[in-house]
C-alpha cells in the first residue's frame, strides 16, 4: 500500500461529510520540557490538576496530544500540585522527576508516553519544600538532580543521585544560586525567586539556566550561570537575562528546557502569559539558541525566532437549529 501524505490525508478529510475542519491551537503548558528519543520529540509540563499529559511530533511545529495521561494522580506519589515534569531516557526505561504537594517525586515507565508510575508512592528525601526538579547526566555517567528549595526565597541546590535514580545521596545537597538584585528580582520582593533550573554541559563547563522573579512577574526571564562542577560555585553570567520580554515581546518569559533538535540546532523551550493582561493559562513558546566559539562559549538567543508550539485540534461545530 502507498502512503498516504499529509496534504492529501487533510483534503480527503475537508470533503468527508462527517468530518471536522481542523484549526491550530496553541499549546498551554507552564514549566515545559522536552524530550528527543528514536526520531520523535516528547513535551511535557505543568497543565492539569491530577498529573502530565504529552505531546508528540516529528518536526517541533506540529504537536498531537496523547491519548492519556504520561502520569495520573494514584499511580505515583502525589494528590495536588503536579508541576514541572521532566523525563529523561536511562538503559532502555524512561525516568520522570516531577513536583507533588510541594515535594519531589520521581517515577519511572517503558514508554516516553507512559504511563509513569512508582511501586511505592513516596517522594524523595528531601525536609522541607521543594519544587523543579531536573536531572542532568554528566558525561562520566554519573547523575544529577537540581532542584528549588523554598527557603527565604526559591534558591536552586544540587544533589548527587543514587546508582538507581530513585533517590539523591543527601550528603552531596549544595547550593547552586538565588536570586538578587537588578533584573532578578525587579519587583524589590522580600520573598525573591530563582527557578526552573536546566543544565547543560560545553567542553568543561556546566551552564546552570535559571530564571528569576515571580512568575507572575511581566519581568519573569532567564539566565545562566557557569561552574568547573556539577555542583558549583556557579558563576552568573554578566550579560543576563538571556531571555526575557524584550526578546519574545511577551510578558513572563521563562522556566523551560534546553533542546537540541535532530536537525542540531539549539532551541530552548518556555511558557509566556496568557496576554498582556493575564497570567494563566500559560503559553508554550520556543527560541532558538546561537553557541559561540570560543572558551568559555556564550549563549544566546536568536533573534525573530520566537512562536508558540501549535497542536492541531478540532473546530467545535455549533449544533444546527
Amino acid at each position: 500500500m502507498k502512503s498516504i501524505t499529509i496534504a492529501t490525508l487533510l483534503l480527503f478529510t475537508a470533503f468527508t461529510s462527517n468530518a471536522q475542519p481542523y484549526q491550530k491551537g496553541v499549546i498551554r503548558l507552564a514549566d515545559p520540557s522536552v524530550l528527543y528519543d528514536g526520531g520523535t520529540y516528547y513535551l511535557y509540563g505543568t497543565g492539569g490538576a491530577d498529573g502530565f499529559n504529552v505531546y508528540t511530533s516529528s518536526s517541533l511545529y506540529t504537536w498531537r496530544k496523547g491519548d492519556s495521561k504520561a502520569l495520573s494522580k494514584g499511580d505515583s506519589f502525589g494528590t495536588k500540585g503536579f508541576w514541572a515534569p521532566q523525563v529523561i531516557k536511562h538503559q532502555g526505561n524512561f525516568i520522570m522527576a516531577y513536583t507533588a504537594n510541594e515535594q519531589i517525586a520521581i517515577a519511572q515507565s517503558h514508554n516516553p508516553q507512559g504511563p509513569f508510575m512508582q511501586t511505592k508512592p513516596q517522594p524523595i528525601t528531601l525536609s522541607g519544600k521543594h519544587i523543579d526538579p531536573f536531572i542532568f547526566r554528566d558525561t562520566n555517567g554519573d547523575f544529577y538532580l537540581y532542584f528549588v528549595r523554598l527557603q527565604k526565597g526559591n534558591r536552586i541546590f544540587a544533589a548527587r543521585l543514587k546508582k538507581d535514580l530513585t533517590d539523591i545521596d543527601s550528603t552531596t545537597i549544595k547550593e547552586c544560586l538565588y536570586a538578587q538584585g537588578g533584573w532578578e528580582n525587579t519587583a524589590g520582593s522580600s520573598w525573591p525567586v530563582a527557578e526552573g533550573p536546566t543544565v547543560i554541559k560545553l567542553q568543561n563547563l556546566y551552564y546552570l539556566f535559571y530564571s528569576a522573579n515571580d512568575f507572575r512577574n511581566v519581568n519573569y526571564a532567564v539566565g545562566y550561570a557557569t561552574s568547573t562542577s556539577p555542583l558549583g560555585p556557579f558563576t552568573k553570567y554578566q550579560q543576563n537575562p538571556i531571555l526575557s520580554r524584550k526578546q519574545t515581546g511577551q510578558n513572563g518569559s521563562g522556566h523551560g528546557d534546553v533542546l537540541i533538535a535532530g536537525d542540531g540546532h539549539w532551541y530552548y523551550i518556555f511558557h509566556t502569559h496568557e496576554s498582556a493582561n493575564k497570567v494563566g493559562e500559560r503559553k508554550t513558546a520556543i527560541m532558538q539558541l546561537s553557541v559561540s566559539t570560543g572558551n568559555p562559549q556564550k549563549i544566546a538567543v536568536v533573534h525573530n525566532t520566537f512562536r508558540y508550539l501549535e497542536i492541531d485540534k478540532p473546530i467545535e461545530r455549533i449544533p444546527a437549529n
